[in-house]
């Protein structure tokens, strides 16, 4: 490893100490890594950086404390790997702040999350004013996750589902028998009922609309289960004929409803897919006892300043913090005064709601507002402390940027930064001492404006007497360092070694470091001459989340980044109402992939887009929208097959003269179904071993060793390798491997072209980042011939990439739109705004104080927006222009 010659770097003591480090892509890594500092791990994507950072440091320190965890307690925490390291010294505890969402929940709230919302209840249970006669309820009261809090009727989601006949019989023209009742289960389970039907006598040949209401209720809604003999195969005449002659039944079956169906499924099943299957029959509609707010009668009638708890749960942080202020101040009935427009809002919401559940009009008569009697000297003084401990809290979230959330907003629609930087905030309250924070890429998501409150909140910790140890792609991150350790030059295979460790100027020296090319570049970027528009999409009276009926012109045939601070209301903008409205109208239903990845919550109450498209949907003939959603859930789904490469990979397989004689197809070479694949692990290559107190260690397949197939498909070779070892290949190994193969090498060139040549063909989904993910369903997407009439939407597609990487990605982006098509991107990456043809800014703040366009036009232009708060920072793109 070179080392630095900076004085700085000999100044550094407190080291941890790092040798033979192999996690991974890592080449036997030695490193010290500073302690008491702010230390940025940078590299390119599949560098080895995360592997340094959380695969071995994080890991280790991980596995340390949960040494000197009881036995017992062990099984029961999701322990992390062992890393594959000769020694690690100096290692002080350590807390990661990931981007993973974790197990998705409507339950999970900002609110949860921070913790705050515990405060906040018992503020109610202690301070808060009560009906006359109702005695006082206990924290636990005021929580809707608890059996003693949680609305009786919808127990606590705040919405109520049901299974309406629309959804389960979407297509009426249909008999039973063609399957119209489509909330059955498929194959021989829905087989089965519909054979159930014709024993008891109806008629499953007509069409179902056609069919006696009475039949089609009893059929969908019945909770009787009445057995009866089955003839499998037989018509509905046999059958008959059978039950008069009591034939023998091949055997004896037992109805279920299609509404019962679901609805038990549902709360039974434990594959997540079959919850995701039967959740779409299901509706959703706010719960017309606690009209939302998820609490018992009981304690949404405590009120704190005028306001139920369901009431302050769903105000912003920024407006719960003014709430808050004269109570913790002890000027109560200022709080009250304070509180009477916003109470008189409230009252009016819940005298309407209470008036349209009962068939009434939503316009009649004024609010009641209720009064707060004064509070007794005890109430006051928990009430000052817990609103004084609140604010603090709430300080913390502010400065990150974060006030624009409400406490009651679930976690399943944040976003991965918005996440990292409530765990961030809950860190910042805990003062601890001497620990070392591994955060993965915490500006990933964030305005340059919302960059520079990360950072303060950051160096408020290491001035604590912490470590920071960052997994970082933001140039400005890394020059705010005090050490930097790239590593590199390259990704996968040809990265894993540490090119410098020291402070971020020393960098400047290392000419193999893909990083300093772009950390000491100038400020400005080269940019192109923005394309003219060939035409306008034109959207009128937008209203979605914190967008109030906007009118916005997307220009047609150029790149169009979308900015603003976080929360302003840029993916409300594009990704939910451009997406949807375009889809609409185009004809393109959501598919199962942009669904929402919440399988666990159930269905939820759907959200929608008000608006229109007034103009230029006739120049648009497709929409393409590329996330970051997972491509796949289990390890059986990698790269290699879905992007399709590996159905042609198997046919080149099934065509040697080996598998020809053994009359072996192409299936032969999938290790997903029985035929080729190893008996034993089924295919997974790996097996489970159960070690009773200590975690579960997965180990290679004792059959197959990790191949996959088995011994027979092995023997089959194209070009000298057998189909297990082709997996192993990475996108640039393969694509020299099968240089004469177009069907082959044309999608790995694609993925070699966007970055992500050092992933294995055979990585499994559930190893891959959002950002990789994202680019590989691009390169799926670029395979298509391009017609020049497609809509492409990209939500932060520079997420997890390095400067390097960018580029990369610009450059097929901006061959997209050179071929004729428009691309629209929210982005944060002032590179790429600066190289875009066109810019829409929404702002200037964000929650209430976002959701409009501040400027639109060319990059050049938008710099001159004063009311933009991202102008100044584009501004410094062009500075060194001439």
């Amino acid at each position: 490893m070179p080392s630095s010659d900076d004085p700085a770097a000999s100044a550094v003591t407190r080291c941890v100490r790092v040798r033979g480090a192999r996690e991974h892509n890592l080449k036997n890594v030695d490193v010290d890594v500073p302690r008491d500092a702010f230390v940025v791990f940078s590299g390119v994507s599949g560098s080895g950086k995360s592997s340094l950072a959380f695969g071995t440091l994080y890991a280790e320190a991980q596995r340390r404390y949960f040494e000197s965890v009881a036995p017992y307690a062990r099984r029961l925490i999701d322990q992390v790997g062992i890393p594959d390291v000769d020694s690690i010294d100096g290692l002080p505890p350590a807390v990661a702040l990931q981007q993973q969402r974790g197990a998705p929940s409507v339950r999970s709230s900002v609110g949860s999350v921070t913790t705050i919302s515990s405060q906040v209840r018992l503020l109610y249970s202690r301070a808060g004013s009560y009906p006359p006669k109702q005695p006082m309820l206990y924290a636990e009261d005021f929580s809707p996750n608890t059996t003693q809090g949680a609305c009786p009727h919808c127990h606590g989601l705040g919405n109520v589902y049901d299974v309406t006949e629309e959804a389960m019989v979407p297509d009426d023209s249909k008999s039973i028998r063609e399957r119209a009742i489509a909330s059955w289960p498929p194959a021989w389970h829905g087989q089965n009922l519909r054979d159930i039907l014709v024993t008891l006598g109806y008629d499953v040949e007509r069409p179902w609309r056609e069919l006696p209401k009475k039949d089609r209720d009893w059929i969908l809604y019945t909770e009787e289960s009445p057995t009866v003999p089955v003839y499998a195969g037989f018509t509905p005449a046999e059958t008959k004929a059978a039950l008069r002659k009591k034939t023998e039944p091949s055997y004896m079956g037992t109805f279920t409803g299609a509404r019962r169906y679901v609805l038990h499924t549902f709360a039974t099943t434990q594959s997540a897919l079959m919850k995701k299957r039967v959740a779409r029959f299901m509706t959703g509609t706010v719960c017309p006892v606690c009209h939302g707010k998820r609490l018992k009668p009981e304690a949404l009638a405590v009120t704190f300043a005028g306001l139920d708890i369901g009431e302050l749960s769903q105000l912003s942080l920024d407006r719960l913090a003014e709430v808050l202020t004269p109570a913790a101040e002890g000027r109560f009935d200022e709080a009250i005064a304070g509180n009477k427009a916003t109470l008189s809002r409230a009252a009016a919401r819940r005298d309407t709601a209470r008036r349209v559940a009962a068939g009434g009009s939503a316009h009649a008569g004024a609010p009641d507002v209720r009064r707060t009697p004064d509070l007794s000297p005890e109430k006051r003084i928990a009430a000052q402390r817990i609103a004084h401990d609140l604010l603090g809290r709430l300080a913390t979230l502010q400065e990150l940027g974060l006030g624009y959330l409400s406490l009651d907003r679930s976690t399943p629609t944040l976003s991965s930064g918005e996440l990292q930087r409530l765990r961030l905030a809950t860190q910042l309250h805990s003062n601890l001492f001497g620990v070392v924070y591994v955060l993965d890429e915490p500006t990933a998501g964030l305005h340059p404006a919302d960059n520079e409150a990360l950072l303060r909140a950051l160096d408020q910790l290491r001035r604590a007497g912490n470590s920071l140890f960052v997994v970082e792609h933001d140039l400005d991150t890394m020059r705010r360092a005090d050490w930097l350790i790239d590593v590199g030059p390259g990704a996968g295979q040809h990265g894993g070694e540490v090119l410098y460790s020291g402070p971020p100027a020393g960098l400047q020296r290392v000419t193999a470091s893909q990083t300093a090319r772009y950390l000491f570049a100038p400020a400005n970027v080269e940019t192109r001459t923005p394309r003219a528009p060939s035409g306008w999409l034109e959207l009128r009276g937008v209203t979605r989340n914190n967008l109030r009926g906007l009118d916005v012109r997307f220009p047609l045939g150029t790149l169009t980044a979308v900015t603003g601070v976080s929360g302003s209301g840029k993916s409300s903008l594009v990704s939910q109402a451009l997406v949807e409205l375009v889809g609409e109208r185009l004809g393109q239903a959501a598919s199962a992939e942009d669904e929402e990845d919440d399988v666990t919550a159930g269905p939820r109450v759907a959200t929608t887009t008000s608006g229109r498209i007034h103009s230029g949907i006739e120049h648009l003939r497709r929409l393409v929208r590329v996330d970051q959603r997972p491509i796949g859930r289990t390890p059986r789904s990698n790269l290699a097959t879905y992007t399709g490469l590996f159905d042609a990979v198997r046919k080149l397989f099934a065509a040697t003269p080996t598998a020809r004689s053994r009359r072996y197809d192409a299936g032969r070479f999938s290790f997903n179904v029985a035929g080729g694949r190893c008996d034993t692990c089924e295919g997974e290559g790996f097996v489970s071993v159960e070690l009773l107190f200590m975690p579960s260690v997965y180990a290679p397949c004792p059959t197959c060793q990790g191949a996959r197939y088995n011994e027979k498909t092995l023997q089959v070779t194209w070009g000298g390798k057998n189909i297990a070892e082709v997996l192993r290949m990475t996108v640039d190994e393969a694509r020299e491997f099968f240089a004469d193969e177009p069907s082959v090498h044309r999608p790995l060139a694609l993925l070699h072209d966007i970055g992500l040549g050092y992933l294995r063909l055979g990585q499994p989904a559930t190893e891959l980042s959002g950002g990789e993910a994202q680019r590989i369903k691009l390169a799926t997407e670029l395979q298509r011939a391009q017609r020049g009439d497609t809509l492409y939407v990209l939500d932060e597609p520079s997420t997890g990439l390095h400067p390097a990487d960018v580029d990369k990605l610009m450059a097929r982006l901006q061959g997209l739109v050179d071929a004729g098509n428009t691309v629209v991107l929210v982005e944060h990456d002032l590179r790429i705004v600066a190289a875009s043809d066109w810019v829409i800014d929404i702002g200037p703040g964000a929650g209430e104080a976002g959701g409009r366009v501040v400027a639109s036009g060319p990059p050049r232009t938008v710099c001159d927006a004063e009311a933009s708060r991202t102008a100044p920072y584009l501004r410094r793109q062009f500075a060194d222009d001439a």
